[in-house]
C-alpha cells in the first residue's frame, strides 16, 4: 500500500501560481512513477501530468503544457507540480496518483485538493 497526501490547493486569481506538493509514503519502493489529475465541476476526472521516478521523463496533457511543471524529490518521496498562469478553467480538484508498473496506469490515489481561479 501506498498512502498519498495533496497540499498547496487553494483559491488564486487569474494568471496567478500555486505549487501542488503530494508526500507519498509505504510501500514507495513498489511504484514507478507518479501523476496528477484533476476533475472540474461537472467534469470527468482527467490527465494532467506525470513522471516516471527514474531518469524523471515527464507527461502532459496539452491544455497544460507550457504553464504547468511537474517535479520529483526520490529523496522525500514527493512530487510537485508547479501551476503558472492559471485559469479559471482550471479550477478542479487536483489528485495524486501513483503507479505500480512502467506503463503508468495509476492504481493509488490521495484524498485531492481544492483549486480554485478566479477571473
Amino acid at each position: 500500500q501506498v498512502q498519498l497526501v495533496e497540499s498547496g490547493g487553494g483559491l488564486v486569481q487569474a494568471g496567478e501560481s500555486l505549487r501542488l506538493s503530494c508526500a507519498a509514503s509505504g510501500r514507495t519502493y513498489s511504484t514507478y512513477g507518479m501523476g496528477w489529475f484533476r476533475q472540474g465541476p461537472g467534469k470527468e476526472r482527467e490527465f494532467v501530468a506525470s513522471i516516471r521516478w527514474s531518469g524523471g521523463s515527464t507527461y502532459y496533457t496539452d491544455s497544460v503544457k507550457g504553464r504547468f511543471t511537474i517535479s520529483r524529490d526520490n529523496v522525500k518521496n514527493t512530487v510537485y507540480l508547479q501551476m503558472n498562469s492559471l485559469k479559471p478553467e482550471d479550477t478542479a480538484v487536483y489528485y495524486c496518483a501513483a503507479s505500480h508498473n512502467s506503463r503508468l496506469d495509476f492504481g493509488s490515489w490521495g484524498q485531492g485538493t481544492q483549486v480554485t481561479v478566479s477571473s
